[in-house]
């Protein structure tokens, strides 16, 4: 059984930030965002101690999986892992969750001229200050920004809170979105499964750098968005959900960078989930990098690779099947015996 020390301990309730639920819990594995969330409810409640035994037998899953978890969480920097010197884990600290910073946007001063700031996981910024209270009030008397937002409580199916409603008027004074564009970005998040306005917040800014500007641009980008990504991401197991920007990054650089088709980006998916049981994008884009050092065009160009990985297996086996090995029975000169001598001798008694 692992008995280990959490610190950082948290009382009272057990809090899932919404920037792990909006930029770190969709690319992981499952399992290991269970883990996570068993780490705040241990941390929650009295004593704080974490047995990996306890939580795999919760999670039904092994200790091997709850270790692997917690290195992954280690390697995104959600906790902090305290080794012993016999390479064990004896400590174990929840930190707070980075952000994920997104792309520069333009925003006006207040003179109106246009400057660039960037939106991160903090969720005060240099524009979202600058939206005045009464710029606010000012908004929410514009025929088309109080049916937007009446809009935007349909589709969430529930009132915005001030937060929210503060995110979307500064789509759409700051950004200059237009209240149909806004309205569509609601239909389409939310069609997706995606209720967050800090997410609709993050596909608006990737469409602003984008140069979306109209309803119909925004149409054919998620057109194209079904065309080339969601193919990718069902051959790795991933449905019901959109991309997000990290995932969006590694399928512009497999499409443009490398230069493969959807076949063959396909294929390296299918070994991802046979080779590691997960969606990883990360595995898939080795398998992929591989590939385009060995100059692989075409599925055929795979088979090719593959087999020659076989063949090379199958000589090294058969290398190693021919060595023979001494051993302390016959690393000595052996002796040689004439049995029929023997025999002779033996009838001559």
């Amino acid at each position: 059984m692992s008995i280990i020390r959490l610190t950082n301990r948290q009382s009272g309730f057990t809090l899932l930030p919404d920037d792990f639920i909006e930029n770190y819990m969709a690319p992981a594995n499952g399992e290991f965002v269970k883990v996570y969330i068993c780490l705040l409810h241990i941390l929650s409640s009295t004593g704080a101690v974490f047995n990996s035994e306890a939580v795999a037998d919760l999670l039904s899953c092994t200790e091997k999986d709850v270790m692997r978890a917690l290195k992954y969480w280690a390697d995104k920097g959600l906790i902090s892992l305290s080794v012993s010197g016999r390479g064990s884990i004896d400590s174990i600290a929840v930190l707070p969750v980075p952000p994920v910073s997104g792309a520069a946007v333009p925003v006006r001063n207040s003179e109106g001229k246009a400057q660039t700031s960037a939106i991160t996981g903090d969720t005060r910024t240099e524009h979202e200050a600058s939206l005045s209270a009464e710029r606010i009030e000012e908004l929410k008397q514009n025929k088309s920004v109080e049916e937007l937002l009446y809009v935007a409580e349909q589709y969430i199916g529930r009132p915005l809170s001030s937060n929210e409603m503060k995110r979307i008027l500064r789509l759409y004074d700051l950004n200059g979105m237009s209240a149909d564009l806004i309205q569509y970005l609601i239909e389409y998040c939310v069609s997706h499964g995606h209720k967050s306005i800090r997410y609709m917040e993050t596909v608006a800014l990737s469409w602003q750098k984008d140069g979306i500007v109209t309803v119909a641009d925004a149409q054919q980008t998620a057109s194209c968005y079904s065309k080339d990504y969601f193919p990718i991401m069902k051959a790795l197991g991933i449905t019901g959900r959109s991309p997000i920007p990290e995932e969006i990054s590694f399928m512009r650089t497999w499409y443009d960078d490398y230069g493969f088709t959807q076949e063959l980006i396909k294929a390296a998916c299918s070994r991802t989930v046979m080779n590691t049981g997960q969606s990883s994008f990360q595995y898939t884009d080795r398998i992929l990098s591989d590939w385009k050092k060995q100059n692989v065009k075409t599925l055929e160009d795979v088979q090719s690779l593959d087999s020659r990985h076989q063949s090379r297996k199958e000589a090294a086996a058969k290398k190693q099947s021919g060595v023979r090995h001494g051993n302390r029975f016959n690393n000595f000169p052996q002796r040689q015996y004439d049995f029929a001598e023997y025999e002779k001798q033996l009838i001559s008694k």
